[in-house]
């Protein structure tokens, strides 16, 4: 059956595993370096009623790491709410939430200047996959594919985000 709201026949002629984010801390972040494992990437920032949110993503992380799924951290400023250099950024999370998962350097998310990540994840997934607000979550299946995406307000503590994420560890 056809559906407008169907991605299943996207081409994906790039899978995510084919891109990087160069990390907080200076380094790089290639999402080559998890193929078979279930990524989460948010898109954050520091001063946004959403904030509270770090603090159940490094719950999500420190539960489900050793069972593939890996949690990336993208600071934006795209909705002023990150006005924060990367080092005010990376002191913020690692004193207030104790984030240790991966966090990229600021970047866009939307717009022309977005991250090529994020252009591919709406041109293969569609408007869904376009953050509208902080903390909008892409699920990156282990097969290098958007399988889902969650809006800010669904918190990644939520029992129908945990299910999701547990479906796809399984799968």
């Amino acid at each position: 059956m056809f559906s407008f709201f169907s991605n299943a026949n996207s081409n994906y002629e790039q899978l995510a595993h084919e891109f990087s984010f160069n990390s907080i801390n200076g380094k790089m972040i290639n999402l080559k370096d998890y193929k078979e494992k279930v990524i989460v990437i948010v898109n954050v920032a520091s001063r946004c009623g959403f904030t509270n949110q770090y603090e159940d993503l490094q719950k999500l992380w420190s539960n489900y790491q050793d069972q593939n799924l890996v949690v990336i951290g993208v600071p934006t400023n795209n909705f002023k709410q990150e006005p924060g250099s990367n080092k005010e950024i990376k002191d913020f999370c690692e004193t207030t939430f104790g984030i240790d998962f991966p966090m990229t350097e600021k970047i866009d998310v939307i717009g022309n200047n977005a991250h090529p990540f994020y252009k591919w994840a709406k041109d293969n997934f569609g408007k869904n996959a376009i953050p509208k607000w902080n903390f909008h979550k892409i699920i990156i299946g282990k097969n290098g594919k958007v399988a889902e995406t969650f809006t800010s307000i669904t918190n990644p503590s939520s029992k129908r985000f945990i299910n999701f994420i547990e479906e796809q560890i399984k799968s």
